[in-house]
């Protein structure tokens, strides 16, 4: 039998912890109802709402600074995923209900293109100088070319001729490109975007006034494929220029930018897509069923076809000879047999 003493402090214990405890649990209470996500119910989607017109087409690309809307953020990763290195995109290509219209879809996707593509380049610069040389057992001064390469940044140039016209960068820069050659554009890039090859656009719509602001290799001033006047001015042009974004350093991207246009070589005729000058203008791209590729491409067909057409007629030659030589016995001995 406990004693009167013992029974009392452990009575007096029992009520410390219990006056502890209900004093605690509402701090216990707060921190997990902090912890516990709230549910959210998903709106349901009206049934009346028609359907997209092209569900292969209607693809939105989300511009790298754009904000997601609460509906489409991804779900959080897990605490063991290692982060993994990845370049300023056009990530998510996704199936958007809002996207209805293709052609907003498509230009939205190559105008993110534009965006993440820095607009530097190496242009070749020809400098005369007076120099001093011999001839003739004397010194003479005579002028003479130096080239060099030199880093030309090519950023303002679209916004000049943009606000030249009145247009938004976007409108002029996408808006001004042949409608079948932008559906073509897309299917290319987003084939190349998802072999991991991050492609994008330096340059797309140029009227007369961008091309004569342009530097280096060019056309003449009205007669670009990226939209001269006389090749049918905005809304006909049917050209781009391509890189990858693919690394930190210039070299690196250099690198992944030739991995780029040889994929380009290998399968953008799927596509409709081809580079009419390869290495003369290597990221220029145009569709491959129109007059610039035909131009460019074609002769190259057309000399295999010549070779072939000369090879026959060297073939035929001895076989032609030799008819004419019996024709010509043939003559001879009807010749003597009259005279004789």
């Amino acid at each position: 039998m406990m004693s009167s003493p013992s029974v009392v402090t452990r009575a007096l214990y029992r009520s410390v912890v219990l006056a502890a405890s209900i004093a605690a649990w509402p701090a216990w209470a707060a921190e997990i109802e902090a912890a516990t996500p709230p549910v959210v119910t998903a709106p349901v989607a009206s049934s009346a709402q028609p359907p997209a017109a092209d569900a292969a087409l209607t693809t939105a690309s989300i511009a790298p600074s754009a904000n997601l809307p609460a509906d489409e953020l991804a779900a959080p990763k897990a605490a063991d995923d290692a982060p993994k290195p990845t370049v300023a995109s056009a990530d998510r290509i996704e199936i958007l209900d809002e996207c209805l219209d293709i052609d907003a879809c498509i230009d939205r996707y190559l105008w993110a293109l534009y965006e993440r593509a820095p607009k530097l380049d190496k242009i070749k610069e020809t400098e005369r100088r007076i120099v001093t040389v011999k001839r003739k057992g004397r010194m003479v001064k005579v002028t003479r070319s130096f080239t060099r390469l030199v880093d030309n940044d090519f950023t303002w140039k679209d916004p000049k001729a943009a606000e030249r016209v009145g247009l938004s960068m976007k409108d002029y820069v996408i808006g001004g490109m042949d409608r079948s050659f932008k559906l073509k554009l897309f299917h290319t890039l987003h084939a190349a975007e998802a072999a991991g090859l991050a492609p994008g656009i330096t340059s797309a719509f140029r009227d007369d006034y961008r091309q004569e602001i342009a530097s280096g290799l060019k056309a003449a001033t009205n007669r670009s494929y990226h939209g001269g006047s006389l090749r049918g001015g905005y809304g006909h042009g049917l050209a781009a220029d391509i890189v990858s974004v693919n690394g930190a350093t210039r070299a690196q991207r250099w690198v992944a930018t030739e991995q780029l246009w040889k994929w380009v070589d290998a399968n953008g005729k799927s596509f409709g897509v081809g580079r009419p000058y390869l290495d003369r203008d290597p990221p220029h791209v145009g569709p491959v069923d129109g007059q610039e590729y035909a131009k460019h491409r074609a002769p190259a067909v057309k000399v295999a076809a010549a070779e072939t057409k000369k090879h026959k007629r060297i073939a035929a030659r001895p076989e032609h000879h030799a008819a004419k030589r019996a024709k010509a016995v043939r003559a001879s001995a009807l010749a003597s047999r009259r005279t004789g």
